[in-house]
Order: C-alpha cells, then structure tokens, then sequence
C-alpha cells in the first residue's frame, strides 16, 4: 500500500503550460506518485488553456479526483457576475472563446460536475472542493474555517485561495479509543500557475497518506516565457503578476 498511498495534489494551473510543466518534471524527479487530486481553475487567465486541458489529460499519475473551479463553472454556463473585476469578466470571455473542441470534451465530460466530491482513498474519507461548503465555487477555506461542516471527513482538499495552508482541525467523536476525538486535515495546495503567496514558483504538495506527511513543492519555471504568450489578448494584470506571485 506504501507508494500507492502517495498523492500529487494540485489547483489553479490557470492555463499556465510552463508551470505545469514544470510540476511535472519536478514530481517525476521525486517519484512514487500513486494517484492525482486535480482541484479545479485547470483554465483561464493564462494563455494556454487548451494546452494545459491536454496535458492534464496525458498525466502519468491515474486521477482520483478531478473537480471544477469557479473559472470552469462561470465560463461553462457563461455566468460572469461574480468575478470582483471587469478585466477577470473580459478575460473570463476571452478565454471561452479560444477553447477548442478537445477542451470542451473534457470541461464537460471528464470533470466533475459540481466544484466537489466526496471520495474514499486508502481507508480515508476525502472530500475535495474548490472553495468551501460554504459555497464550493467562490467561498475559501481559511485558517478560521470551522471543522464542524466538515465532520466525518479525514481529509479536506480545497484550492481557490491560491495560498497553501496545512491545518489539522479536531471534533467532538464518539470513539473512546480516540478520547472522543476526531480529527480533520485541511490541504491547499496553493496554485499551479497563479501563486498569490509571494512566492512566484509553481506549488502543488506531495501527501503520504499512510505517514500523515504532507509536503508543500515548489518547482521554479521560465516565467518569462510563460509572459511572452501575453499579446494583449487580456489585460496586462495577468502576464505581470507572474512575476511577484501576487
């Protein structure tokens, strides 16, 4: 069960191939990789959607789960509303008008439906939602986030924040052997493509469930040739917060 147990877990690729590619050069050099948790934004605010759609298609690692973002649901059912900005509501537009038939193939048919699943891995109850039950497209988990909504589950896996947090949360349980404890871990990732941690480097983690070992990766990539794919297609914001990770 040991290498098995091992899962790559990644969020908010954001059309960024370079990245991407970096990730997974970077998770073929660490090895032992049994499995992919793919937690949604795959598209959108890069300029290589389609590029990143079929590569998450060819990946070496079987996909466990493998959720819709809030960029997916808006732009699936053209609903731009919620965006905070025009430009993310222009760039949103922008980028469904360049998704080509292979894409929608697999916006429609390989990702889940909704922005969450509930799955067993290992002897584990997961649930992997983009944002929060709160609200699974747009509501981030947090370091406030109360276990409470989330009982039952050993393993919560979110994105959409583009900040990784590790966070180990406990419940009331009926289970003496446990002093009446149950316990919670919450995973973000953090981001792919768009890191808004400062921190300009692709990032995913490596979790060892068998160890409880959760490992936050960082994989240093080309960005300025990820910059140069930028021809004014979407506002400049995009191309130049590669940079800082911000």
């Amino acid at each position: 069960m040991g290498s098995g147990m091992r899962i790559m877990v990644m969020s908010d690729i954001h059309g960024n191939k370079t990245a991407f590619q970096a990730v997974l050069e970077r998770s073929a050099k660490i090895g032992n990789i049994g499995a992919c948790i793919l937690l949604g934004d795959l598209i959108d605010y890069g300029m290589h959607s389609n590029e990143v759609i079929q590569m998450a298609k060819a990946l070496p690692y079987p996909v466990i789960c493998n959720i819709r973002g809030n960029h997916e649901e808006a732009i699936i059912r053209e609903e731009y509303d919620r965006f905070s900005s025009e430009r993310g509501k222009a760039c949103a537009k922008y980028t469904r008008s360049v998704l080509n038939r292979e894409s929608w193939d697999y916006l429609l048919g390989e990702m889940a439906g909704r922005g969450r699943k509930a799955f067993a891995y290992g002897g584990k109850k997961c649930l992997a939602i983009h944002g929060s039950q709160g609200d699974e497209y747009w509501k981030r988990i947090g370091p406030e986030e109360s276990p409470e909504p989330y009982q039952g589950y050993d393993y919560v896996f979110s994105g959409h924040s583009h900040l990784p947090h590790f966070m180990e949360k406990y419940l009331p349980a009926q289970d003496g052997k446990r002093r009446n404890k149950q316990k919670v871990i919450f995973i973000n990732p953090g981001s792919v493509g768009q890191p808004r941690n400062l921190n300009p480097s692709a990032q995913f983690v490596i979790l060892d469930m068998e160890k409880e070992r959760v490992v936050f990766e960082k994989a240093a990539y080309d960005i300025g040739a990820e910059q140069s794919s930028y021809h004014g297609q979407v506002d400049d914001f995009y191309r130049e917060r590669l940079e800082w990770g911000v």
